[in-house]
């Protein structure tokens, strides 16, 4: 399984990015993806989560500027971030989990930033 995030860059406090990852491989019907980040000098943690069956959780500080979204027949997941601030830079990962195993991406990095 391999997953390839794409979407970061730079861009001005109050603005948006869509980040999205594509999943290739052995990709179970049953799965769930979901996105981190980890800033520079703190831990990586975990923003949304998706199930195939189309269930969203949110960590409570993106909730209401950040969307997951999948589109199961393609193997892709999204996060829409709106609002961004400078606390949000960090490099976002995603993940992919099934069968018992977590595959990650290797990320993508997003700053905020005037």
């Amino acid at each position: 399984v391999q997953l390839v995030e794409s979407g970061g860059g730079l861009v001005q406090p109050g603005g948006s990015l869509r980040l999205s990852c594509a999943a290739s491989g052995s990709i179970f019907r049953n799965n769930a993806m979901g996105w981190y980040r980890q800033a520079p000098g703190k831990q990586r943690e975990w923003l949304a989560a998706i199930t195939s069956a189309g269930s969203t959780n949110y960590e409570d500080s993106v909730k209401g500027r950040f969307t997951i979204s999948g589109d199961n027949g393609k193997n892709m997941v999204y996060l829409q971030m709106n609002s961004l601030k400078p606390d949000d830079t960090a490099v976002y990962f995603c993940n992919l989990g099934q069968a018992g195993q977590i595959y990650w991406g290797q990320g993508t990095q997003v700053t905020v930033s005037s």
